[in-house]
């Protein structure tokens, strides 16, 4: 890692949009065979900062060098042909074509004058690139049938194809499982060991300190430490993220006896969720967990009305509800905030006020025409009352980052008077600040009587917010666990196909 010349060096960077300055004099090097995490918030500049790797923008400023020799990269296919490759958060890929073709989109492989398609060719150079990393995975298999972890290792193995010596990976793991991590974390370490740069963006501290060697640390646009990993604590690392300390975080919970929700036997005429049983009090946030797969966000689906039942009731303040689809839960006081929230949550083009008004626009018209004085103040009240940054509800939501897409979900609920909410993986893909403001929103929501579910993958996050925690395995309840005393051995214990779990009580 000590070479005299760096595989990279960013050079006084520095990138201005009109009104506004993203990167300013961002320098700093990335070794040969060094994994160098880029940390930071959502509006630290980091994407800015890969796109110009990756020739997807100019810089204002500044120099990009590979191996001692300056870049100037116009477009992303110069930035393959100079060896670096950028592998996306949302993958790049065609659901209805090959492994293989998907690895050579943008750059086929042709025969009799490039007038057909070497397929052949291309699955035996696809296979060639797997076999490095997985020879498992059928470069001739639709990539649609392929699982997330398998898709990432794809686009890993599509980099190879290039001979790529610099590797960016945007929040490779925000859909994986641990044991997927584990494997991915091999195949980094593999990369990194045979010469290969990485640069990994993650806001999942835990991964970062176990694969990375070094870290550049961005805030506004500029660099401001860097570290390296082995000999420093993660909450210095946070503090110079986020320019504060984070407050210490612990579970305060405000659970009643009075019961909210009620299931009893629930069973889902689309997917394996099967026999489910439980009760949701007023105040309390109650956890999900459970492998991928298990059937939690399912079970959302059900109680939200965005599925159908094939079996089994819910129950309302006491009284039985039968949601034939979404407006009618909606109209009953449940709102789902949905793992897939740039798909499913919010309608991106639209500003802030409207994706709030969507569920509740009834309130908000008149005569067939929405009331826009009342809609605007609405969505004051409750955008102000969970801390919309910036303030611009005339903003296209999609111009936000994750964690003020989330508050905007969140505020429609409220403007909708929701008073059972459904969190579905609420911080994923969220930086560390925004997360801590979202834990906090959950809480006080909790405090105010509203009864919350949350699914998450992340089981400190689940440990972290819940009163009491649910976990699913294959479609059904393996167990129910108290706050008191509860670890992640304790939860993943139960998530194991195998383990004889302890009855449950459905208290």
């Amino acid at each position: 890692m000590n070479q005299s010349v760096p595989r990279l060096r960013f050079e006084g960077v520095t990138k201005e949009f009109p009104g506004v300055r993203a990167l300013s004099d961002v320098t700093f090097e990335v070794a040969a065979g060094e994994i160098h995490a880029l940390l930071g918030e959502n509006g630290a500049g980091k994407s800015t900062l890969l796109r110009i790797l990756s020739g997807g923008l100019r810089p204002t400023a500044g120099k990009v060098l590979v191996d001692g020799k300056e870049l100037t990269l116009r477009k992303p296919i110069q930035a393959r042909a100079a060896g670096i490759a950028m592998i996306h958060q949302e993958l790049q890929q065609v659901q209805h074509l090959t492994v293989a073709q998907n690895m050579f989109l943008g750059h086929q492989l042709t025969r009799l004058g490039g007038l057909v398609v070497d397929r052949a060719e291309q699955e035996r150079r696809a296979a060639a690139a797997l076999a490095r990393i997985d020879p498992s995975i059928d470069p001739a298999a639709p990539i649609r049938t392929l699982k997330v972890a398998q898709r990432q290792i794809v686009e890993i193995a599509r980099a190879l194809l290039d001979e790529a010596r610099i590797i960016a990976m945007d929040e490779p793991t925000s859909s994986l499982t641990p044991s997927e991590f584990d494997r991915l974390a091999e195949i980094v370490a593999g990369l990194a060991s045979s010469g290969v740069s990485i640069i990994y963006v993650s806001h999942k501290m835990d991964e970062v300190f176990r694969i990375g060697h070094r870290a550049t640390i961005m805030r506004d646009g500029a660099v401001v430490g860097m570290r390296e990993l082995a000999g420093v604590d993660q909450k210095e690392i946070v503090s110079l993220m986020v320019g504060r300390e984070l407050s210490q975080e612990t579970h305060r919970s405000f659970a009643t006896d009075e019961v909210k929700l009620e299931a009893s036997g629930l069973c889902s005429a689309v997917s394996r969720v099967r026999n489910i049983s439980f009760r949701l009090h007023k105040g309390e946030v109650l956890g999900i967990a459970g492998l991928v797969g298990s059937g939690r966000s399912e079970l959302l689906r059900l109680i939200a009305g965005a599925d159908r039942r094939s079996a089994g009731t819910i129950s309302i303040d006491g009284k039985p509800v039968a949601f034939r689809n979404p407006r009618e839960a909606i109209a009953a006081g449940v709102g789902l905030c949905p793992e897939e929230r740039k798909r499913e949550g919010i309608i991106p083009l639209r500003s802030v006020t409207s994706n709030l008004g969507l569920p509740s626009l009834g309130r908000y018209t008149t005569g067939g025409l929405i009331a826009r004085r009342q809609l605007d103040q609405a969505a004051e009240r409750y955008l102000k009352g969970v801390n919309l940054r910036p303030f611009l509800p005339d903003r296209p939501i999609r111009l936000f980052s994750g964690g003020n897409q989330q508050k905007g979900i969140i505020a429609r609920w409220l403007a909708a008077n929701s008073q059972i909410l459904l969190f579905d993986e609420p911080t994923r893909g969220i930086d560390v600040g925004a997360k801590s403001e979202i834990h906090a929103l959950i809480e006080r929501l909790a405090s105010e009587g509203h009864s919350i579910i949350v699914v998450s993958s992340e089981l400190p996050e689940v440990i972290r917010l819940s009163d009491r925690v649910l976990v699913m395995r294959e479609g059904e309840l393996a167990a129910e666990l108290p706050s008191d005393g509860l670890t992640e051995q304790r939860i993943v214990a139960h998530a194991i196909p195998g383990y004889a779990s302890q009855p449950i009580s459905h208290s």
